[in-house]
């Protein structure tokens, strides 16, 4: 995530949740060998189309594949919004639904676009 959406994304009343720890998990079930490919690739047509277009460079390779890095993307649920969540793209995204009222929340995504790796990072409030 860029630097100014992690910035826009951030909140001082806390109440965030990493699951990075929950990610180690994942990847080392699937080099030991107990998670196949298939059940850790498994990334939906949405998630994938908007990795491709509006992901951030996360800098690092994917932990499955190695032949790609990963893109991280931002979904925010809440009030008024669709289903699936609003896929935030700017930090004006942001400020646009911190001025609307109910709660909302932030889920940091991490998507290999070469082989459909996804995984949640992080949580958080938006306020």
């Amino acid at each position: 995530m860029s630097r100014s959406l992690q910035q826009a994304a951030a909140n001082s009343a806390g109440g965030s949740i990493d699951y990075r720890l929950a990610r180690e998990r994942v990847v080392q079930a699937y080099v030991s060998g107990e998670a196949t490919r298939s059940e850790v690739c498994d990334a939906q047509s949405e998630l994938m189309r908007n990795a491709h277009a509006c992901g951030q460079s996360a800098d690092r390779p994917c932990p499955i594949c190695h032949e790609v890095d990963v893109v991280e993307l931002t979904y925010v649920f809440g009030p008024r919004l669709p289903a699936s969540g609003r896929c935030m793209v700017t930090a004006g995204d942001f400020e646009r639904i911190r001025r609307r009222k109910g709660r909302f929340t932030a889920y940091e995504v991490e998507v290999c676009p070469s082989c459909k790796w996804n995984h949640l990072l992080s949580t958080r409030p938006v306020s």
